[in-house]
């Protein structure tokens, strides 16, 4: 524990690492931060708590927690189409130990710079390892991406690949490194985000399972949809760890991927591609929006079958049961 003794001297540690910008007036080291909004834009703002054993397993490293700590809330920024810009971060730690807090901080303020996030503010207390971030950005006038926008036709799309975070904790040590890393450290995808704005018509981030998170956005749209496994995108390594069945159950089910599920209109289609192949990520298509509501699932055999929106539940795992391998 030796260079900080108590919450100061983490704060101090903190506030020496935390980056700026010039739309911070006021950072860290007053009750409250004061920040400058850009003219024409609406104020975009998510949160999330990470508790050790539920979002992330108790042998993670640091700098890992770290990045994905912040890398969560960017995911829900991307999804709304949002610039990010500042972020607060609460800490409750079991003690006051430097070395744990300057590994954490060099993911989380890695991610930070990549994305040129401010950290302007937060909390520290005492108590089981538990994170929680709040990520602030921006986005023109009525521009942000919703849940609520798809419409009937509609194509849905997916960014990346899907089932790659659960396969990476359902080997645990003997995951390969990247479907390790797809766990600890996933990638947001604010620049597709961005370049989606003018194309998609709703749009949500993979956190929870694909069809848990489509679930959410067929509910707030008022419609169906119906998803193709044969059209799911799949990484090399997880097609060689799993037999069929469990790398589907993966893909449709498996959380923490952040990768983004989107909806378009079909006449889009081009422009979506050419949209994504700018922010440098690679998407697909893998069902349509329909009039009736519910998902349903076209499996490899060609029959269409109602589907569950399974995925994590906070309240239906007992939190010493949610990572075991």
């Amino acid at each position: 524990m030796s260079g900080a003794n108590n919450e100061f001297d983490l704060i101090a540690r903190i506030r020496t690492r935390a980056g700026t910008r010039d739309d911070v007036l006021l950072g860290i080291g007053d009750d409250a931060a004061i920040l400058r909004m850009p003219a024409g834009h609406d104020l975009v703002v998510s949160t999330d708590t990470l508790n050790i054993g539920v979002h992330f397993p108790p042998d993670t490293a640091p700098s890992d927690i770290g990045w994905k700590a912040l890398a969560v809330n960017l995911s829900d920024l991307a999804a709304m189409g949002a610039t990010p810009a500042w972020c607060t971060l609460n800490l409750t730690l079991p003690e006051a130990n430097s070395g744990w807090l300057d590994a954490f901080l060099d993911g989380f303020l890695e991610l930070a710079a990549l994305h040129d996030v401010a950290l302007v503010g937060g909390d520290t207390t005492r108590g089981p390892l538990s994170i929680t971030v709040t990520v602030h950005g921006f986005v023109p006038h009525g521009a942000a991406l919703r849940r609520s926008g798809a419409q009937v036709g509609d194509d849905v799309w997916i960014s990346g690949t899907v089932g790659d975070a659960a396969a990476g904790l359902a080997l645990h040590g003997q995951a390969t490194r990247n479907l390790r890393e797809r766990l600890d450290r996933p990638t947001p995808r604010i620049a597709l985000g961005l370049a989606l704005r003018d194309n998609a018509s709703a749009c949500i981030d993979v956190s929870d399972g694909l069809l848990a998170d489509l679930g959410h956005v067929v509910l707030a749209s008022h419609v169906g949809a119906e998803v193709d496994v044969a059209l799911l995108p799949i990484s090399g390594e997880l097609l060689d760890a799993f037999d069929a069945t469990s790398r589907i159950a993966m893909q449709l089910g498996g959380g923490d991927d952040y990768e983004l599920c989107f909806t378009a209109a079909p006449a889009r289609a081009a422009d979506v591609t050419a949209a994504a192949k700018r922010a440098g990520v690679v998407v697909t298509r893998i069902g349509r929006i329909e009039a009736q509501t519910g998902l349903r699932v076209r499996g490899a055999d060609g029959v269409v079958r109602e589907a569950q929106a399974n995925g994590y539940r906070h309240f239906d795992t007992p939190r010493d049961e949610a990572w075991q391998p």
